[in-house]
């Protein structure tokens, strides 16, 4: 389906789960900055819930008319409903390989542009084996992981790329500092995520089954072990996020990256005993994760659509910083903002649902991930919206 096909549908951007914690934080920042005239609409569940939402937004620049649809996970069709309805759909509801591939499958048979929050490498990777083929024959775009995770890492290692000569091997790495609590959605995907490392492993073996082999070109993500960067200042210790995945995808799909690249995600801790003490700390939740009643518990601790004060998330804030090589250059980069958990996670769903329904974008379609859909129009309009990027320096 083409662009102009879609253009008669009622809403051009359809927000699902915009009750929950991050989903309400969403639909206030489409209310307050907005284009004028956009056609958008507020879904989920509870059409009580979304009437009262809506009320709460009346007064702001964009909430005069928003639009009010009921559609619940366990009813597909009341999901290929909003689907047909939307130009996009941005959506906050997970974790993701539990409650999102029936409306992955709407948008791909819809034609609808697709967003959302998951940072679960497995939902990722059966939504392409699922559903990748028929978004290309309709001309959907899926373009998962547009929070934190993991559109800073993805758009500032492109930004440092950019930085870089062309047509030469490059190396990246990315470092994240950040002071701020995570959300309850985001610790239940993670408690998810670490009690099924066996569904996670399969679901990458069947992709790259189906995935094309990369031809003349290479790019990587390795694992890496901790380590003293000098180059930072601090200890590195290796993130096992999706991140690095979505770089790697990135930079498969575009030739900018050179004929050889490399990427590698850490998170920065200035101090030894911290470092020790975060890699002890996450051992003992996946360890726990693996037991049905310690998971229980530990899932009962924050619970999803639970979140921290404006006043704790005002104080919260993350930097990653980017150290590129090649060419005989190197580059140092920064990506940087505030509470990356809820504010800015959704601002940035915000703006990437705005970008796919009026930016003047790449002409692609099936799952792709943020650079290859939205690129520069994407960081244009982040960096608008507050969120820094810069050259810190170059030698």
């Amino acid at each position: 389906m083409t662009r102009q096909g879609k253009a008669d549908r009622a809403y051009d951007i359809v927000l699902f789960g915009a009750t929950g914690f991050v989903g309400t934080l969403t639909a206030e920042y489409l209310a307050a900055h907005a284009p004028e005239g956009l056609r958008w609409a507020i879904a989920g569940r509870s059409t009580k819930k979304l009437e009262l939402l809506r009320e709460r937004l009346a007064g702001a620049p964009a909430a005069s008319e928003i639009g009010v649809l009921h559609a619940d996970v366990s009813d597909p069709a009341s999901l290929r409903e909003l689907a047909g309805n939307a130009r996009v759909v941005a959506t906050t509801v997970g974790p993701y390989v539990t409650y999102g591939q029936e409306l992955v499958a709407a948008c791909a048979d819809a034609g609808t542009d697709y967003v959302d929050l998951t940072g679960e490498p497995e939902f990722v990777d059966l939504t392409y084996v699922r559903h990748d083929a028929r978004a290309r024959e309709t001309g959907a775009r899926l373009v998962h992981a547009c929070g934190f995770d993991s559109v800073p890492h993805d758009l500032g290692a492109y930004f440092t790329v950019r930085q870089l000569p062309e047509g030469v091997p490059l190396t990246v790495d990315g470092y994240v500092r950040a002071q701020a609590m995570f959300s309850g959605g985001t610790f239940a995907s993670a408690l998810n995520q670490f009690a099924r490392g066996r569904h996670i492993l399969a679901a990458a073996r069947d992709r790259r089954r189906h995935e094309p082999r990369q031809v003349g070109r290479r790019a990587s993500a390795p694992p890496s072990a901790p380590r003293f960067a000098k180059e930072v200042g601090a200890w590195a210790l290796p993130l096992p996020t999706i991140d690095p995945q979505v770089v790697q995808r990135s930079a498969r799909a575009l030739e900018r990256y050179g004929p050889d690249f490399r990427y590698r995600h850490y998170a920065a801790v200035e101090h030894l005993p911290v470092a020790v003490g975060s890699v002890a700390a996450i051992g003992a939740v996946f360890a726990a994760a693996q037991l049905p009643p310690a998971r229980r518990w530990l899932s009962d601790r924050i619970k999803p659509g639970e979140g921290p004060s404006e006043e704790r998330r005002a104080k919260s804030w993350f930097s990653v910083r980017f150290v590129g090589e090649g060419g005989g250059r190197r580059v140092f980069t920064e990506v940087s903002g505030g509470d990356p958990g809820y504010g800015e996670t959704a601002k940035i769903l915000a703006e990437s649902a705005l970008s796919l329904a009026f930016d003047a974008l790449p002409e692609t379609s099936g799952q792709v991930t943020t650079v290859v859909a939205m690129g520069d129009a994407l960081t244009e309009r982040l960096r608008a919206a507050g969120i820094v990027f810069r050259v810190a320096a170059t030698r």
